[in-house]
């Protein structure tokens, strides 16, 4: 029979039904999904036709060949490809700051009840790594035998981030949480539509570790040559990269770690150029302490480290010590006539207010 209308103020909802196969898929902790398990997409489809019935079993319904309700947000024919078969020999996933800064916000703001959140990962896809640099939440409800996810907003968030980077494509979904569950693999399968053969990234937001884990997975058909059985999720080797903006933000998050309260306000300009100098003042004493010791037969000398500080010697301008001292005293006058201009500039403005109210 067909299902009943559903009211005005609610969005049609088409459900997805885990099939006999569906209900034999294995995790990776080795337990099967239930049978009553389904995965609901929240946007607005056309009714769909009714369920055909097979002549062996009345009450079994077929499930339709495509979801009419599923939003297609497919990457590029060659970014399909290449994901495909870098998942045979294990692509490195290589996480940006923001993504997990995004994860963990995304988590602190979730709805009151939820015990997870999921959401869509965007990168690029290069030979044979998968570099995750940005993400969005998904809104989704999740009960015992159902999980029902809104991909219209999915839908309208993809675009909004392809205005911005076209070369972003959907590589992944991730969630918080240790384990995986029989949902995931439903949503998973959903997200298989999406990218060819996606990663999936969970987040230990609890801190059962007493650290936030991140792990991402690739699924893999498993079974009998000719009949799939079962989906098992690999791990794949995770790594974090971030680009020389990110470094800054990075940097004062970690200076938060010692605070008394957990918090750091912004430094000035100054004390940032001049814990940038102290710490390059570290690096050179560390580098010359290792070539006294290469020198003296202490440690074995290592040949890509030697080229290493060869480049990083002929990268340094040759300019004498009187010329930089000029250009540096040249800099300094230039802003303190800056500095004096801005105060003469205030006065006059405030001297200009009490004018007016005379």
């Amino acid at each position: 029979q067909d299902p009943p209308a559903a009211p005005s103020s609610v969005r049609p909802m088409e459900p997805v039904r885990c099939g006999a196969a569906e209900r034999r898929r294995m995790l990776s902790s080795a337990q099967p999904p239930s049978a009553s398990a389904r995965l609901t997409l929240l946007s607005p489809p056309p009714p769909p036709p009714p369920a055909r019935r097979t002549s062996e079993d009345p009450q079994a319904a077929v499930r339709p060949p495509a979801c009419r309700g599923s939003v297609r947000l497919s990457p590029a024919a060659g970014d399909r490809a290449s994901l495909s078969k870098m998942s045979v020999f294990g692509p490195v996933v290589k996480i940006h700051p923001v993504v997990l800064a995004s994860i963990c916000d995304s988590y602190e703001r979730r709805n009151e009840g939820a015990s997870r959140v999921i959401g869509t990962l965007l990168g690029t896809i290069d030979k044979h790594s998968i570099e995750v640099t940005n993400c969005f939440s998904v809104p989704h409800n999740e009960s015992e035998d159902e999980v029902a996810v809104d991909m219209e907003f999915a839908k309208n968030m993809y675009e909004l981030h392809k205005r911005v980077s076209p070369t972003e494509v959907i590589i992944g979904w991730y969630a918080t949480g240790f384990d995986i569950t029989e949902h995931s693999v439903l949503i998973h399968e959903y997200y298989s539509r999406e990218a060819s053969n996606p990663i999936h990234l969970t987040a230990d937001t609890a801190l059962q570790s007493g650290k936030m884990n991140i792990r991402a997975y690739v699924s893999a058909q498993m079974g009998v040559p000719g009949k799939t059985v079962g989906v098992m999720f690999t791990p794949l080797t995770v790594k974090y990269i971030y680009y020389d903006t990110e470094r800054i933000g990075v940097d004062l998050l970690q200076r938060t770690r010692v605070a008394p309260n957990r918090t750091k306000g912004l430094t000035s300009d100054l004390s940032q150029v001049a814990g940038s100098a102290a710490r390059v003042q570290d690096m050179l004493a560390t580098v010359l302490a290792y070539i006294e010791d290469v020198l003296s037969g202490k440690v074995t000398a290592d040949n890509s480290v030697g080229r290493f500080l060869m480049d990083l010697v002929n990268k340094v301008p040759t300019i004498s010590a009187e010329d930089f001292e000029n250009m540096l005293n040249s800099n300094i006058n230039d802003l303190l006539m800056v500095t004096y201009l801005s105060n003469l500039t205030q006065a006059q403005i405030a001297l200009n207010e009490k004018l007016v109210l005379l």
